[in-house]
């Protein structure tokens, strides 16, 4: 059993240096802190006492890297439907990029000592990890944008089925000239939407012009600007569907049609992914790909709250999930004309 005193002697610090690192404090040179996060990962210490425990503050963190007022808030409401069922409150963090957090949220963390972490991120970084897992506070990924490591407990959603099945609809319809506009090139899900494209043209014996194929940013403005360059050909070269990797990005493509006159389904068929309330709203109201994303944080949570009850053991497979996508067919979709 690794004691404290162990530690302290093999990292060549105090007591005291050794619990002001495990609780987050400031005040230790980042020499020191490397050397003794170094001890604590090589010689597999965890603190115990995790979950309930008087030391840990009755709080969900929530991070993600930026906030969108449709998207966060799905996710926002299931991890705080099963904070609340569990007599805990969820704080928000916004850090980092959408790859890891920034440093610093990692040394706030470990002050805050909350019950667990959900993540909207792709990853963490190995260094982060081996703090938290040395202070018992589990943490889990949502919808990873990269590959999460094997040891990052994630939830995530079938995008790959989900391209696969916004694609098969417009060729169901008839069309054959399918364009197709996904995420940032460096994230999992945006690649994983466009093999599910590419599936289900290949399948079809349709050809792919790689030229149909843009990434954007998941953003209104990613799809709109992407959009325009696939319209602003003559009629007869333009395609006739367009499937969004997003609802924003689909947002996008539907102001684009409007700036030209093209009419939506008439002229052209838009499938958005994600299914936002605010689909359902739209004029024309939009086909799009549900993905399940209050649920997503639901799961998330619940997850965190079982690690932080019962860690894993060492030998333990990682917890991952992928739930299931389904199209949802309205508006904005229709047979291409004659």
């Amino acid at each position: 059993r690794v004691t404290l005193a162990d530690l302290a002697d093999e990292a060549g610090v105090s007591l005291s240096t050794i619990s002001k690192v495990l609780n987050g404090r400031a005040d230790v040179a980042a020499a020191t802190r490397a050397r003794v996060e170094h001890v604590l990962a090589e010689r597999g210490y965890r603190r115990r006492g995790g979950g309930r425990s008087e030391s840990r503050a009755e709080l969900i963190e929530l991070v993600f890297h930026e906030l969108d007022p449709i998207w966060s808030m799905e996710v926002i409401d299931g991890v705080e439907s099963v904070a609340k069922e569990h007599g805990l409150s969820v704080v928000l963090t916004v850090s980092g990029t959408r790859h890891s957090p920034d440093p610093d949220w990692v040394e706030g963390v470990m002050r805050r000592r909350p019950v667990g972490v959900v993540l909207v991120f792709s990853d963490l970084a190995p260094e982060y990890r081996e703090q938290l897992h040395a202070r018992a506070i589990p943490f889990v990924i949502v919808d990873p944008a990269g590959d999460p490591s094997p040891d990052a407990p994630s939830v995530g959603s079938a995008n790959w089925s989900g391209g696969l099945a916004a694609t098969r609809h417009l060729i169901e319809l008839g069309h054959r000239r399918i364009a197709a506009i996904t995420g940032p090139a460096d994230m999992m899900c945006s690649l994983a939407r466009i093999d599910g494209y590419r599936s289900a043209m290949n399948s079809a014996g349709l050809p792919i012009d790689e030229s149909w194929i843009r990434f954007g940013d998941f953003h209104v403005s990613g799809g709109r600007d992407r959009a325009r360059e696939l319209l602003d050909v003559p009629s007869s070269e333009r395609p006739t569907a367009i499937f969004a990797g997003s609802d924003m990005q689909a947002l996008g493509v539907l102001e684009a049609a409007r700036e030209r006159g093209i009419r939506v389904p008439e002229e052209l068929s838009v499938v958005g992914y994600d299914d936002i309330p605010l689909a359902a709203w739209l004029t024309p109201k939009l086909t799009t790909v549900h993905q399940p994303l209050r649920r997503m944080g639901e799961e998330a949570a619940r997850l965190a709250i079982r690690l932080a009850d019962s860690p894993l053991e060492p030998a333990a497979p990682t917890p991952r999930m992928d739930l299931a996508t389904s199209l949802v067919v309205r508006e904005s979709t229709a047979r291409p004309a004659a």
